[in-house]
């Protein structure tokens, strides 16, 4: 079991008072202090988000050179107060304050009590803490022992409680309308893909809605920390997710608002854990494939054959497939790159015949008026009869029209994800596969079966397109042979 009492080295730095520090830096000098307190550096931002709360929670109250020991113990009443903090996480917010007070800046506190030397009504005492902290510890010790983790790490882990800050009526609401037109015109002329506007939006609504609707020009880093806080620690976002609204929020404040948000880095980060890709045998891939017909089983064959992912096969031009020379052309891959993909020899004939009646659909919207087809950036400015060109049609257009969502124009777009989505899932239901089967694996099923083959990793990176080799050796780790292979003991009895 964890021991959740305070470190020897915390223990005697406990009721010491460190030198006046007349330039306190922070966070970094607070980070130093706790370093030499023997704090684990996976537990600091957390230190330091319980400071940033009771600051916050002072705002406007009082100037935080007069906050002292009286101030402290309210603040842990309240957290104690609240059933969604744990015990350990007051004693944890205890410990970050006193640190910040007497071992950071040098101000020396009164005794844990009020003023008249007795306790804070309503407060736990410390050995009550301490007895919650040992309990709360000794309640997860099983499940985080089954998840392979410490009862310490996954109380770090999965902490709570990150309280929302109060609303105020003084403070200037902010005009969405205006904000949101803004933003996506500052994302547009970024040329930003629509998916990442969409995502952008999202989280700059909710960023703003989190903080009551204020105004982003009245808000800075505090808010940020809060809100990243927030979804790391209350919502249990994965990394990536936290990293998406990081990316918006910051966008938020250096093209549309105008200033730099300020330093905002130690807020609690999403842990990123470690994934190994679904890979389906040869013989389920051939049962899933044999059970998928018409484009979507065309589109499936071809992720499988040439690893792209599904939308950059749903966005492959009629110029893109390169006949005689054998490869595919990938256009505007992830991080805008080009790259070649193989042409599969057994899809020559399928996808003549595919392309024979996308060129009569073609000719019948040429008729109708309706053959213009969207063009990435100002290509249609530049060659302004490439919209109209048989060349730049997608070799996979949908069967009706819909609206751009951008321009407004009601033209022929290509075929829709979530089509072929469900082909997949589908056909896999279908061939009896007990696992989570989505196009994608497809692409992860196309490294896998390369590399088994004898294929060098170089250039099954270059195939995928991954900027670092690190990326594709992921799909070493699900190899049964080669290099990587490792026999069973139990086969060689």
């Amino acid at each position: 079991m964890v021991k959740w009492e305070m470190s020897d080295r915390q223990q005697r730095k406990r009721g010491r008072v460190a030198p006046f520090n007349p330039d306190p830096r922070w966070p970094g000098g607070y980070f130093q202090v706790l370093d030499e307190l023997g704090v684990e550096e996976a537990r600091r931002p957390f230190y330091a988000h319980w400071v940033r709360q009771f600051f916050k929670s002072h705002q406007g109250v009082k100037p935080r050179r007069e906050l002292g020991r009286r101030e402290i113990e309210a603040y842990l009443q309240a957290l104690g107060a609240d059933p969604a903090v744990a015990g350990w996480q007051a004693a944890q917010a205890r410990d970050a304050l006193e640190f910040y007070y007497e071992q950071f800046r040098g101000i020396a506190l009164k005794p844990a009590g009020n003023s008249r030397g007795g306790p804070v009504r309503g407060a736990k005492p410390a050995a009550s803490v301490n007895r919650d902290v040992r309990e709360e510890a000794s309640s997860m010790s099983n499940a985080s022992g089954r998840a392979g983790r410490t009862p310490g790490q996954r109380l770090l882990e999965t902490p709570s409680a990150i309280p929302r800050p109060p609303r105020r009526k003084s403070v200037p609401q902010v005009d969405w309308a205006g904000l949101e037109k803004t933003a996506r015109s500052a994302l547009r002329t970024e040329h930003y893909a629509m998916k990442t506007e969409k995502a952008y939006l999202h989280w700059i609504r909710r960023f703003v809605d989190y903080h009551h609707g204020k105004r982003p020009s009245h808000m800075g880093a505090a808010e940020i920390n809060q809100f990243l806080s927030h979804l790391a620690v209350n919502e249990q976002v994965a990394a990536s997710t936290q990293n998406q609204a990081l990316n918006g929020i910051v966008f938020l404040y250096r093209k549309v608002v105008g200033k730099e948000p300020g330093d905002f880095s130690d807020f609690p980060r999403a842990r990123r854990p470690k994934r190994l890709p679904i890979v389906l045998s040869r013989r389920e891939v051939e049962a899933l494939l044999s059970r998928m017909d018409g484009v979507e089983g065309l589109v499936a064959r071809l992720i499988y054959g040439t690893g792209m992912r599904v939308s950059e096969a749903l966005r492959l031009r009629v110029q893109d497939l390169a006949f005689d020379r054998n490869e595919i052309t990938v256009r505007a891959g992830k991080g805008d790159k080009d790259r070649r993909a193989p042409f599969p020899a057994s899809l020559k004939s399928e996808l003549y015949q595919h392309l024979d009646g996308r060129r009569h659909q073609y000719e019948e919207d040429r008729n109708k008026g309706m053959h213009e087809v969207e063009l990435p950036g100002a290509l249609a400015r530049k060659y302004r009869n490439a919209p109209y060109e048989w060349k730049w049609q997608f070799v996979f257009a949908a069967d009706a029209y819909s609206v751009d969502p951008r321009s407004r124009a009601r033209r022929r777009h290509h075929l829709h994800q979530v089509r072929i989505q469900r082909a997949v899932k589908r056909a896999a239901a279908e061939a009896g596969l007990t696992a989570r089967v989505t196009p994608h694996i497809l692409r992860h099923c196309f490294a896998t079966h390369l590399l088994e083959a004898g294929q060098d990793i170089r250039t099954v990176q270059e195939l995928l397109g991954h900027a670092d080799v690190s990326t594709t050796m992921i799909y070493t780790h699900v190899l049964n042979k080669g290099p990587l292979g490792v026999v069973s003991p139990l086969d060689t009895l």
